[in-house]
């Protein structure tokens, strides 16, 4: 191992996890929900990049999402850049993306590109075999990370690897498709790996080869980065410029073609955590083989996973099932079906339906909501402002609002007063009286909204002052 320099660690930080619905939302999905420990996969992904080997992080992630990113990295003290995708064109151009602006800022500089919603149970493993890796990538190899397989697995992609370059380094023979069990097994029998989505490469070495496939790709990032504007501590990339750029995914653009692509074999702990029976391999399970998260209940069952964000949830006599409970859908399903929960998604998807893109709670920049009760005329919410932030400027055409302080102390602006509430105190706003809702404090403010009017929707906003830009 020679490498010096700090490797960047590019995080792509987009995707919409469908596969663990209803816990994820296309607004919340499950790169930011912490379904194993107290930390979001989101952070679990951070964590593990850190120490003095690595640079501050770039993250790749949609404008839907950069409140999202830039909260839960500032909640652990990470600093870095967050590039923002004008329209979402799949993996290779979101990589070129961070690969042009990489080599923009750190001519040469080694680049670690991940998923942001894996699994890595061994860390310090991890960091060997990416240590491993970095000597092919500085000979400007395109390096991925092969898993060692523990069982024939139908959802994943598998690697071939070649002749030996260096010790523990192998040339890439081959990119296979997810197979079906026979070939599952076969591969096994003939050394194939896990393809983990897993990059390390050369900024520059990476941008030239995939030039050599896919011009247009390149092109398109570079002037993405070129063109991109600073927008609120974010890098904003040029819509134009990377709406040109073709819509593959980085496998398909590069890696089944290219022949520099070398392989780290590697056994680290590694999982997806693509659906809800990955969750249950990945977590601590009781003597019955059951694992669970919230308040459960579970009688004569075995080998099942549940998990309630909601009410007390009891299974009697049940065997590898799969219950997911949120406060405004359910989910039950055969361990062995996990996949299919994605097909089901897509239904309620082609139906519009609004359990698809959010829960009942709701994040926003300076916090979240969450939806109490609601009613023809009326609406009740909770509503959690962190310390330092505050909502718009803004009035309402359609609707009143009442305010009641449960935690906190809150700073209200109602037309031109400025009031302060503290602890079970309350304020009424009228219909179309401009107003704004600060927490001045150093703990988190937390209210209950009581609306009342004739339309209660969240597109009943009229902006005059934002600190975030919205539209």
């Amino acid at each position: 191992m020679t490498q010096t320099a700090p490797i960047i660690p590019v995080i792509l930080c987009g995707g919409a996890g469908s596969r663990l619905w209803p816990a994820s939302r296309e607004s919340f999905p499950k790169q930011f929900i912490a379904l194993l420990g107290e930390q979001s996969m989101f952070q679990k992904t951070l964590s593990r990049l850190a120490g003095p080997h690595f640079a501050a992080p770039v993250i790749v992630t949609h404008e839907d999402f950069r409140f999202l990113v830039q909260s839960q990295m500032l909640a652990m003290g990470i600093r870095g850049d967050i590039l923002l995708e004008p329209m979402r064109r799949d993996s290779g151009p979101a990589i070129a993306a961070a690969a042009a602006f990489v080599e923009a800022r750190h001519p040469g500089a080694t680049m670690m590109v991940l998923p942001s919603d894996h699994l890595v149970m061994d860390v310090e493993s991890f960091q060997q075999a990416v240590l491993r890796g970095a000597d092919a990538a500085a000979e400007g190899r395109i390096v991925t990370f092969g898993m060692i397989p523990d069982q024939p697995a139908t959802g994943f992609g598998y690697i071939h690897p070649g002749a030996e370059l260096r010790e523990s380094i192998r040339a890439v023979e081959r990119f296979v498709e997810k197979p079906d069990a026979q070939t599952a097994a076969r591969y096994i029998r003939d050394g194939y790996l896990w393809n983990s989505g897993m990059f390390l490469f050369r900024a520059d070495a990476f941008l030239t080869e995939l030039a050599g496939f896919e011009p247009a790709m390149v092109d398109a990032a570079k002037a993405a980065v070129s063109g991109a504007d600073q927008d609120l501590g974010f890098v904003r990339l040029d819509g134009e410029a990377f709406a040109l750029s073709p819509k593959k995914s980085i496998d398909y653009a590069l890696m089944e073609k290219t022949r520099l692509a070398a392989v780290v074999p590697a056994s680290f702990g590694w999982s997806d955590v693509g659906n809800w029976s990955s969750v249950w391999e990945a977590s601590p399970q009781d003597g019955n083989g059951n694992a669970s998260s919230g308040e459960v209940e579970l009688l004569d069952s075995r080998n099942c996973y549940v998990q309630t964000h909601g009410p007390l949830t009891v299974l009697v006599g049940m065997e590898d099932t799969v219950v997911i409970v949120e406060d405004d859908a359910v989910m039950v399903a055969r361990r062995d079906k996990a996949e299919q929960v994605k097909k089901a998604f897509e239904g309620l998807k082609a139906r519009n339906h609004r359990s698809v893109v959010s829960s009942l709670r709701v994040y926003r920049p300076w916090g979240y909501y969450q939806t109490l009760d609601l009613g023809p005329r009326f609406q009740v919410k909770r509503i959690l402002v962190d310390p330092g932030q505050k909502l718009s400027l803004q009035s309402h055409h359609h609707r009143a609002e009442h305010w009641v302080v449960v935690q906190g102390t809150a700073l209200v602006t109602r037309d031109k007063e400025e009031i302060i509430l503290r602890e079970n105190e309350s304020i009424y706003l009228p219909l179309g009286c401009v107003h704004r809702l600060v927490n001045p404090g150093k703990i988190p403010l937390e209210i209950i909204e009581v609306q009342s009017g004739s339309y209660l929707g969240e597109d009943d906003i009229v902006r005059y002052e934002d600190i975030y830009a919205r539209r």
